[in-house]
Formats: C-alpha cells, structure tokens, sequence
C-alpha cells in the first residue's frame, strides 16, 4: 500500500551529474504518492551536461519516465533553479513536457490555508 500525501516536494536531484540519487528517488516514488509534486529546482543538472561532464544513467531516464506518468494523475509543478535555467525558455514560451508546469515561481497553499512561495534560490 502506498502512502497517500497531499503535496511532495523534491528539489536538487542533479540527474545527468555521478551524484544523483535517482535509484533512491525512484524508491520513494514507488511507496508515495501526491496530489501535486514541486520539483523545485536543479532536477536536471544541465551545467554538467553543458560542460560535457555529465553521467547520464539508466535510472535518470527512469526517473523522468516516472515522473512523466505521475503527470497524467497528479499535478506537478517544475519549479527552475540555477543548474537547470536553461528551462527557462519554457516558462516563457509555455512550453509543456507532458502536463508538467514549468514556472520560475509558485504559490502554495498549505493545509493551514497559509500562502507559501515556492522558489529555488534567490529571485531577481
């Protein structure tokens, strides 16, 4: 049985870098689910593979298919970081990977109806 939450949040996975922890990630997945997932932040380490440095592994690809079949049931909301900025173009284009929302910011409501901003690092 999985457990059942109404937001998860995930930020600085780094896939495409040696350090990721996608195997971990996939793990969690499996036994957790969400109304909506943030990923906020540096999910795809594109400095790394920018600098041809990268390290891309069968379970980074499992991790984005993943991700792209929870986007069918459940909201998920990319918020951009630093190691993956060059997703910004999505933002302003509103380009979508699936039903995935690709946005520089984002508003959450919390269960006690307090408004919390969802960013990755310091905006400008």
């Amino acid at each position: 049985m999985k457990n059942r939450y109404r937001t998860i949040w995930v930020s600085d996975l780094h896939l495409g870098s040696k350090d990721a922890k996608a195997d971990l990630l996939l793990n969690f997945l499996k036994h957790n689910t969400a109304n909506t997932y943030y990923l906020n932040g540096d999910v795809v380490d594109c400095w790394k593979i920018q600098q041809n440095k990268w390290k891309w592994k069968k379970s980074h690809t499992e991790v984005i298919r993943k991700i792209l079949k929870i986007s069918k049931e459940s909201r998920v909301v990319y918020v951009i970081g630093y190691h993956d900025e060059i997703l910004r173009s999505y933002v302003s284009h509103g380009i979508k990977i699936g039903k995935i929302e690709f946005v520089n910011k984002a508003d959450h409501i919390g269960v006690n109806g307090k408004r919390y901003i969802v960013i990755h690092g310091i905006m400008d």
